[in-house]
């Protein structure tokens, strides 16, 4: 669950980013936030994190008050959400399967529940049959596939994919943004950040438009449709 009530960033050099946002996100939702470079997508991601602190306004997520959140509870918040970056953002001399079991250990999960876990992420991936390849040994695709096992593997409630299509080509973006479908159908909550409207408008999916730091528009199926976007 997000919410996101009339916030405002200002960045110390005195760049405004975001300007009075409101966004609710339920549980089980499936949202596409869309923008161009600058508008203040990145921005909005890196609040939901707690990476950057807003100016003004107020925020929970996942049950946590970002307004209030102590240093020490930041982590905890974010084991709920699972990040997908464009650039993979894997462990090159790990195999698959140590690069998505490496999350596990890194929140102290036991060698029993990884043993069992791994595998199965892996299976909903359609990467079982690769756990002891090399990442080098994966298309980008595949690659891709991996870093959302990994960001899937400590069962978070959301999962945040920024820009997860970028560095691949029309029918590997395809089958990643199906793949973030099939997760949504289990349960999790999708949040996809992107510019690529050929993609947005196969779905038809809640898009939030941004520019200039405001949401200019809130609706289900396609693109916000503005030649400045």
């Amino acid at each position: 669950m997000v919410r996101l009530l009339d916030v405002c960033k200002v960045y110390e050099n005195g760049t405004p980013a975001l300007q009075g946002i409101n966004l609710r996100i339920d549980n089980g939702e499936f949202v596409f936030l869309v923008g161009t470079s600058a508008s203040g997508k990145s921005t909005i991601v890196k609040t939901l994190t707690s990476e950057v602190k807003m100016t003004s306004g107020r925020g929970i997520v996942n049950g946590y008050n970002l307004n209030k959140i102590k240093e020490r509870d930041i982590p905890k918040l974010r084991r709920t959400i699972g990040i997908v970056f464009q650039d993979f953002r894997l462990i090159e001399k790990k195999t698959v399967y140590e690069n998505v079991a490496f999350a596990m250990r890194a929140v102290g999960a036991p060698p029993r529940i990884i043993k069992k876990r791994v595998p199965y992420v892996l299976n909903l991936v359609g990467l079982d049959h690769k756990a002891d390849c090399l990442p080098t040994q994966l298309s980008g695709g595949e690659q891709q596939r991996v870093a959302i096992a990994r960001a899937l593997v400590n069962n978070p409630s959301m999962i945040i994919a920024d820009e997860p299509t970028g560095n691949l080509d029309p029918r590997m973006s395809l089958d990643i943004m199906q793949l973030l479908e099939q997760i949504n159908e289990l349960g999790t909550t999708v949040l996809v950040v992107t510019h690529a409207r050929e993609l947005v408008d196969m779905f038809s999916k809640r898009v939030v438009a941004i520019e200039d730091g405001r949401i200019i528009s809130d609706k289900t199926g396609g693109y916000y449709q503005n030649e400045t976007l």
